[in-house]
């Protein structure tokens, strides 16, 4: 075989190689979202009697159907009875009215909480906000600025006496964890979230895909609370595994 033979059989080889390898590769496109459902060992459904109201309404959560539907009347919360450190959450969630606002809050301070005799949020612990994308427009006719400083797909940030390092990106103050993807559904449809909260390190999944978080949560232990914010919303199929 003459020299020019040997490089084009040589190239030719390359060519085949390198398509093997990008047919034997599956392309990023097609991998699936790692969707935590909350099934398997150590799992369990958070139902009526893991929770109790603080400082809401005697309806304004009602546990019916599996679910738990929310009036959003008063701004308050709903806590639960154990207090949590390191563990997995997985919720569901449905905004019924655009503009909603509403949020799942984790370490919050007990003393914090025993504090709230009156409509109001707790001053301490962290927020994973549930918010409407209609809620951008509301702002922006309500007070006639633009939000910025907030965002409509899966925020993270400490309220009150609690601290967060938030993951970048970040709201323009530097307080919030921005989500790095845009990926909440409208009202009317359901969200999947997936929370996962270890050692002072809060990280969320909106549905099957990681988009915020932060760590060096000061404290890092405390209630789970679900928020009532002004507008009717509805949860379903929350469950918890707690771990060391």
């Amino acid at each position: 075989m003459n020299i020019t033979s040997k490089i084009t059989a040589a190239f030719a080889f390359s060519l085949l190689s390198l398509g093997l390898a990008a047919a034997e590769e599956p392309s990023s496109t097609s991998l699936p979202k790692a969707t935590i459902d909350g099934t398997g060992d150590g799992w369990r459904s958070l139902g009526e009697a893991d929770f109790q109201n603080v400082n809401c309404y005697d309806d304004t959560w009602t546990f019916k159907n599996g679910g738990i539907q929310c009036t959003g009347q008063p701004v308050g919360v709903m806590r639960s009875k154990k207090e949590f450190t390191n563990f997995e959450l997985v919720l569901e969630w449905k905004h019924l009215k655009s503009a909603g606002n509403s949020g799942c809050f984790v370490w919050t301070i007990p003393a914090e909480v025993d504090k709230l005799t009156k409509p109001g949020l707790p001053a301490g612990g962290i927020e994973v906000q549930i918010l409407d994308h209609g809620y951008k427009d509301a702002y922006k006719k309500s007070t006639g600025k633009e939000g910025d400083w907030f965002s409509t797909n899966g925020d993270i940030f400490a309220v009150g006496k609690s601290k967060l390092k938030p993951f970048p990106p970040l709201s323009p103050n530097g307080l919030r964890s921005f989500p790095s993807k845009e990926l909440s559904k409208g009202v009317g449809e359901w969200n999947h979230y997936y929370v996962r909260a270890i050692n002072g390190e809060v990280r969320l999944w909106v549905n099957g895909e990681e988009v915020s978080g932060g760590k060096d949560a000061v404290p890092a232990t405390g209630y789970l609370c679900l928020e009532s914010e002004g507008s009717p919303i509805e949860f379903r199929n929350i469950r918890i595994r707690e771990l060391p």
